[in-house]
């Protein structure tokens, strides 16, 4: 290992519990280095695990005759008839956006458009769901309108249209936002891709945006409770760029229509930790990378920060070995870094070689299946009033008080936020944002999908 051992000091400074660190040093059965250490908050962060919501999310029901694929993959699928299938994804995208809303906001729009391209489908449709603290509070303008123009800026820019969505204010997000943004792909059905790494032995390729030291611990940062400290997380939060995600999309896209691909996850939250971790555990294998082949933009990377980076338009992908070259041609010709970086191998582990040593050798299991779940205190929350007809005195007019609810903040236009969205890209949206929902016209949008995914 090129890496000094870590301590509980450490552990704890990445978020990790007394516990948590105890129970690595059992998995291990030694100390942990700064990349191994860092793999871990990052994995067994809420963000990445769900350590403290999946016992939740499992109890919701998840399976029916037009399911396709469920919870667990890059998005969501849906047959929808025809050959076709609805692909979907909603992420939150809240502590970076309360952090720099601009970016923050705009890489949860670039997160999800990779999410539904990488399961083979193009995307048709954005939507968000936002929720800010009181009008009046001193964050509120801010935050609404970085998020806004973040939203805009980058589903603008990559070609999508923003069809719908909601935005209510309450005190109650004074501390936090919510940003919610929400992406509809259409793919054919039996041609949808996963990420479960297949074939020991099969080239594991690093494809898009170099990486750099943007959103170091993005992940971890996101399962932390804010302080007054919040703008020193900053450089947590990573910076995207629409350009280069309208590349990668037409890229991996144009790939997927050939026999080459036979797993593909993006890079999101933990970057290249959580994309490996997650493809070799899905395919109950194991994966070996050399970090010194990662096209990095900045020099002298650690094996630690290449692995924690978060730096956005990237995938990893595992292709049948004699596609190499055909899938270099594609993405030399939209001028994107295309790189085998390692191989998929049958040890469950996670082996990642830097400077001609082991950088990082640590069984997958205790990443991914074995990770911490926690069953949370409740408290009961006392119900509202019922609030009943009886109850409601007052002789004002009609006209006052439907002034006054058509003024107030809950019921007032959104036209301001959606005049900022490109609803019409594309031109297959029947009626756009300012209505009861958004509704995408898909009579083109599926005679072109069956002729090119």
């Amino acid at each position: 290992m090129n890496d000094a051992e870590m301590d509980f000091e450490m552990a704890a400074s990445m978020g990790l519990s007394r516990a948590e660190w105890d129970l690595i040093l059992d998995r291990l059965q030694r100390a942990p280095n700064l990349c191994e250490l860092g793999i871990f908050s990052a994995m067994w962060s809420e963000h990445c695990s769900y350590k403290s919501s999946k016992r939740w999310l499992k109890t919701l029901p998840v399976d029916g005759p037009q399911v396709i694929e469920g919870p667990g993959e890059n998005a969501g699928a849906v047959d929808i008839g025809d050959g076709l299938a609805a692909i979907f994804k909603i992420e939150s995208h809240n502590h970076p956006s309360f952090i720099e809303p601009y970016q923050g906001a705009a890489t949860g729009v670039g997160g999800i458009l990779r999410d539904v391209f990488t399961m083979g489908a193009r995307p048709v449709a954005l939507l968000n769901a936002l929720r800010f603290g009181a009008p009046d509070h001193e964050k509120t303008r801010h935050l609404l309108g970085g998020v806004v123009s973040g939203i805009g800026g980058y589903g603008n820019c990559i070609g999508i249209p923003t069809i719908g969505g909601e935005v209510n204010f309450d005190p109650s997000y004074n501390g936090n936002i919510l940003v919610n943004a929400m992406a509809v792909g259409l793919a054919n059905s039996d041609r949808i891709f996963r990420s479960a790494a297949t074939g020991p032995g099969n080239p594991v390729i690093y494809v898009g945006a170099k990486t750099g030291r943007d959103g170091i611990h993005g992940a971890t940062m996101a399962s932390a409770e804010f302080s007054d400290e919040t703008e020193s997380k900053r450089p947590t939060v990573q910076v995207g760029d629409p350009f280069t995600g309208k590349l990668l999309m037409e890229a991996c896209l144009e790939l997927m229509a050939s026999d080459a691909v036979l797993s593909i996850q993006d890079m999101g939250a933990a970057g290249l930790t959580s994309s490996s971790v997650e493809m070799a555990s899905k395919g109950r294998l194991g994966m070996e990378m050399d970090l010194d082949l990662v096209p990095a933009r900045e020099d002298g990377m650690s094996a630690y920060e290449l692995m924690l980076s978060e730096s956005q338009e990237r995938m990893l992908m595992v292709l049948k070995p004699e596609a190499t070259d055909t899938a270099r041609q594609i993405f030399d010709k939209w001028d994107l870094d295309f790189m085998p970086i390692g191989k998929v191998t049958e040890t469950g582990r996670l082996v990642l070689l830097k400077d001609g040593g082991v950088a990082c050798d640590i069984p997958l299991d205790p990443l991914v299946d074995d990770a911490p779940e926690y069953d949370r205190p409740q408290a009961e929350v006392a119900p509202r009033p019922v609030l009943a007809s009886a109850d409601i005195t007052g002789d004002a007019p009609v006209a006052e008080i439907l002034k006054s609810l058509i003024g107030s903040v809950d019921l007032a236009s959104r036209r301001w936020i959606y005049e900022q969205y490109d609803s019409q890209v594309m031109a297959d949206t029947i009626a756009g944002p300012g209505g009861a929902a958004g509704p995408g016209g898909f009579r083109h949008l599926t005679l072109a999908a069956k002729a090119e995914v």
